[in-house]
């Protein structure tokens, strides 16, 4: 696979940015041979592309250092975009960056403008852990025609809850709600409150696919269940899977593979 790191001006962000970007080539996994270099790889009708978002503390490297995304972007020819949000939850912040306009907006167009992926909805998936788990919901029930599945590992789905939990806490929270938000207290039937883009998508029959994973003993599991239920009582066809594990790589780790497959069965 071809792997690499882009530095370029965000007309959103005003400021640069580092995205990293794995494309799949025709070389094996292991080595390249003639018969592999034989595979077909639809580069100009443009590849499978994962917007693939990291967490709170994370950036545009996180997949990338720990994980092997790598081998598993190779294994389901499908390209990875990896960018930093800071901790926003991928929002437009009311004192800060445009994240939302910059994933949504800048960020595909320059990738797509540049290398060769789908421009395609339905080549087109957004997946990410823990505060990326919440962002890549948002931004699939949020842009519904743009998005054809989103994953979340370890997510931070319920954000009022996740807001309640935290506010006011200097250990371990990353979060200046204040800033990310302009009134966190109303966040609950917001334009970020996952349960009510999902109920608009619903109603206009327009939505994505959507799959989240959490561990057993996740502090975040509370999170999950509560999402779960509702969707649940909406007749929602998500997939919802559990397991042993913690708010740790190891779970990412093992599941990200499994979230590929849901996205790309090869």
């Amino acid at each position: 696979m071809a792997s690499m790191n882009c530095n370029y001006y965000s007309f959103s962000l005003k400021h640069n940015v580092d995205i990293n970007i794995i494309i799949p080539t025709p070389e094996g996994n292991e080595q390249i041979t003639s018969e592999e270099t034989q595979k077909a790889y639809p580069y100009e009708a443009g590849l499978p592309v994962l917007y693939l978002l990291h967490g709170a503390y994370g950036d545009h490297s996180s997949w990338m250092r720990f994980s092997n995304i790598e081998r598993y972007a190779q294994k389901h020819c499908v390209a990875v975009v990896m960018a930093s949000a800071d901790n926003s939850f991928y929002q437009d912040m009311y004192c800060g960056n445009k994240y939302y306009t910059f994933f949504t907006e800048e960020l595909p167009a320059f990738v797509q403008s540049i290398f060769p992926v789908s421009k395609r909805r339905e080549d087109t998936f957004v997946a990410g852990l823990s505060m990326g788990g919440y962002g890549a919901w948002f931004l699939g029930l949020s842009k519904p025609e743009q998005y054809a599945k989103a994953a979340s590992l370890s997510g931070a789905l319920d954000l009022e809850m996740a807001y309640e939990q935290t506010k006011g806490s200097d250990d371990g929270a990353p979060f200046h709600w204040d800033r990310i938000f302009q009134d966190p207290t109303a966040i609950k039937g917001s334009d970020a409150d996952l349960m009510t883009l999902y109920d608009r998508c619903e109603k206009v029959g327009n939505l994505p696919e959507l799959y989240f994973a959490c561990g057993t003993e996740d502090f975040v599991y509370d999170m999950n269940t509560s999402i779960r239920t509702q969707l649940e009582e909406r007749g929602s066809k998500a997939v919802y899977v559990e397991g042993p594990g913690q708010h740790d790589w190891y779970f990412w780790e093992a599941y990200i593979q499994k979230v590929l497959q849901w996205m790309l069965p090869v």
